[in-house]
């Protein structure tokens, strides 16, 4: 199976990382880029990005994370995982530009395998996902709460949501928009992935892009009284209706798996691509200057 041999080879890049992994009692799991707080008796865990400065999903950061995923898919007393950012203001800021940016197009080849391997995880996972947006959430940011099951945003006006990837001069993929208009119907998603549009809590409750907006010191309370909500559904009706309703778009592509790789690939290797992504990336050195 396709999954199971990529986790095989994320599980051996976690290897060649030398990914060190602390246990604090028998409920923390503190990778570097990746806090897992687990409680088994409840069968719940909290995923806390932890990849500073803003939760960019690096290839680092994605093995870690997959990894840390398969761990609880593959213990059974877990039912549930709670995403969010270990650092409040910022959830995700995407895919990592510099994953992006100068290299060679093996390594882009890899970087985009362990993209898609993310969403795949995420959208087919059996195990109910909440996702706690209690920060920013751009592109990948964006992508991966869309996988979620429920999604709750704090009631933040300086924090926006959506896929703003073509304000840095690359184009979503075909499953990054499929994903949203599915989310917020055809043309809502049209106009917004053209614009690249980011948007305020308020606004991305109206068009469906997160389900809840609370206040910013009750994004984890509500993110737990959700969860009891959906762990009171048996799982084996609510894994086969979520399955029922996923597996279509996921098949799309798994089946052209090979090809979106190549289609990134060449893409990104273009000159005017990356000449788009150094000014962008000149434009960020400048702000934090």
């Amino acid at each position: 199976m396709a999954l199971a041999a990529a986790g095989r080879v994320l599980l051996q890049a976690g290897s060649r990382l030398g990914r060190r992994e602390v246990v604090d009692g028998a409920r923390r799991f503190a990778n570097k880029r990746v806090e897992v707080e687990a409680d088994e008796a409840a069968g719940i865990a909290v995923m806390k990005l932890k990849n500073p400065p803003v939760n960019s999903l690096s290839l680092e950061f994605l093995t870690e994370f997959l990894i840390s995923l398969e761990k609880l898919e593959n213990n059974k007393n877990f039912r549930g995982v709670i995403l969010t950012s270990e650092r409040p203001g910022v959830f995700s800021a995407g895919l990592d530009l510099m994953e992006m940016y100068g290299r060679n197009p093996a390594h882009y080849a890899e970087y985009w395998r362990a993209v898609q391997e993310l969403w795949l995880r995420l959208y087919l996972s059996n195990m109910i996902l909440v996702c706690a947006i209690n920060g920013t959430s751009p592109a990948g940011g964006c992508l991966m709460a869309l996988t979620c099951d429920h999604r709750i945003m704090a009631d933040n006006p300086k924090y926006t949501i959506g896929l703003n990837e073509s304000q840095l001069g690359i184009v979503a993929p075909f499953w990054f928009k499929d994903n949203f208009v599915n989310t917020v119907g055809y043309r809502t998603a049209e106009h917004a992935l053209q614009l690249g549009l980011l948007f305020p809590p308020a606004e991305a409750l109206k068009l469906g892009i997160v389900d809840e907006v609370v206040p910013e010191d009750q994004v984890h309370s509500k993110a737990q009284s959700v969860m009891a909500q959906w762990m009171a559904i048996p799982d084996h009706s609510r894994q086969l209706t979520k399955n029922m309703m996923r597996k279509a778009m996921a098949d799309n592509l798994i089946k052209q798996r090979e090809a979106d790789i190549q289609n990134f690939v060449s893409f990104i290797s273009r000159d005017s691509i990356q000449k788009s992504l150094h000014t962008y990336l000149e434009k960020l050195k400048q702000k934090k200057g």
